[in-house]
């Protein structure tokens, strides 16, 4: 299929993609800002609470490659309408799960929405602007995982702490229901990128520069959501927060993250997506290593804070434009495994998270943090360095 040609739709559809995402993030997160309420109200601990995030990582890991296979053929307005209609219904069935025992399966099952939507967002943008501003487009439709983090998790992080958990995803439920309609009316018809073959996946994972490439999504994301899926409780036992301090600390890491992924989005073209990911890395692995110094006081976590969140999204921005320039044609399924190292990363993140915190490490989980995130940082270089010679050997 050739593009559309008609630039302003070609703006207001991905309006609305980074919107859409934005709400896929919000979901996604406020678990990680309403864990201490839904501990508290389910009478679970903290460790058990945590496995939300783990289930739902591993669903949105394994569905995002498997699910791309399955709607290769399917018309990206239908399909992600449908997937935000999906993601509103289970969200609120979510917030009215009566235990933790319902809760638990039928949040694994809203995540299969952000194992779809991210992934197949980002595929079918190449087929809505030119060439030569495809990485721009995939880091803005990502933006708003950034716009999530500066508004949606403070939000759901504040509304937990006051009103409950269960408001908080309510909340995220309507507003998936209106963005559902956003996307509907402003994506054009007859939008299909290339179906997934045999060969196409196995091109992929045949891939050196790709797979490398995949692998450092998964150990940084491993690394970040050691401690990441845990930022309520610590905040809480090292700073006593309140859920007023507690939403504010996420309104800073997230402004910062929408700051980092913004500078990203002007420069990633001009840097090239290598060198703009292995920028975001150090930033992350600098946080961790400083990260003890902000047990001295709120302005001193704070401040610490801010390379990791200037690195967060917009490592993950720099990633997908990453993949897509190594090889466009592959972009629907290496787009696809990339969602699922993401998610598969924060499962595994958050189970280890978890486990050091049942054995009483919690002041520990950055140095965890630290060891994935510099094992990223090498497999970046390493990944560089396959991509020249795969370019060389052309």
């Amino acid at each position: 299929m050739t593009p559309p040609d008609r630039p302003r739709a070609h703006r207001s559809a991905l309006w609305a993609l980074m919107t859409g995402n934005f709400v896929i993030g919000t979901g996604v997160m406020a678990v990680p800002g309403t864990l201490n309420d839904i501990s508290q109200s389910l009478s679970v601990s903290i460790p058990q609470a945590g496995q939300l995030i783990t289930a739902g990582a591993l669903v949105m890991g394994l569905g995002a490659p498997l699910l791309a296979t399955v709607v290769a053929g399917w018309d990206r307005r239908r399909l992600l309408s449908l997937t935000l209609l999906w993601y509103a219904l289970l969200l609120g069935l979510c917030a009215l799960a009566p235990g933790y025992g319902t809760l638990l399966p039928l949040r694994a099952l809203a995540v299969i929405a952000p194992a779809v939507f991210t992934p197949q967002a980002a595929a079918c943008v190449g087929l809505l602007v030119p060439d030569a501003h495809r990485g721009r487009a995939i880091t803005f439709v990502f933006l708003g995982w950034s716009v999530a983090s500066v508004a949606g998790m403070p939000l759901s992080a504040w509304i937990g702490g006051m009103l409950g958990w269960r408001w908080a995803f309510g909340l995220v439920a309507v507003l998936a229901a209106g963005v559902a309609l956003w996307v509907w009316r402003a994506m054009p018809d007859r939008v299909r990128p290339a179906a997934l073959s045999r060969q196409a996946w196995a091109d992929t994972l045949g891939s050196a520069p790709l797979t490398l490439a995949l692998g450092v999504t998964l150990l940084s994301s491993f690394g970040q959501f050691t401690l990441f899926s845990y930022f309520a409780p610590y905040l809480q036992q090292f700073h006593r927060t309140d859920p007023v301090t507690l939403s504010l600390y996420f309104f800073w890491f997230g402004f910062f993250g929408l700051l980092g992924n913004l500078a990203l989005t002007r420069q990633v073209d001009r840097l090239g997506a290598p060198t703009a990911v292995l920028i975001t890395l150090c930033l992350m692995a600098l946080s961790l290593a400083l990260w003890p110094l902000g047990r001295s006081g709120p302005l001193a976590q704070a401040l610490v804070m801010v390379p990791w969140a200037l690195g967060c999204f917009a490592t993950n921005s720099a990633q997908q434009a990453r993949l897509v320039h190594l090889f466009p044609a592959l972009a629907p399924a290496s787009v696809a495994l990339n969602t699922s190292a993401i998610y598969a990363g924060q499962g595994l993140g958050a189970a280890l998270g978890g486990a050091l915190i049942a054995q009483g490490h919690m002041a520990n989980l950055q140095w965890y943090g630290l060891a994935w995130m510099l094992m990223a940082i090498g497999m970046s270089l390493l990944a560089t360095r396959a991509q020249k010679r795969s370019v060389g050997s052309r």
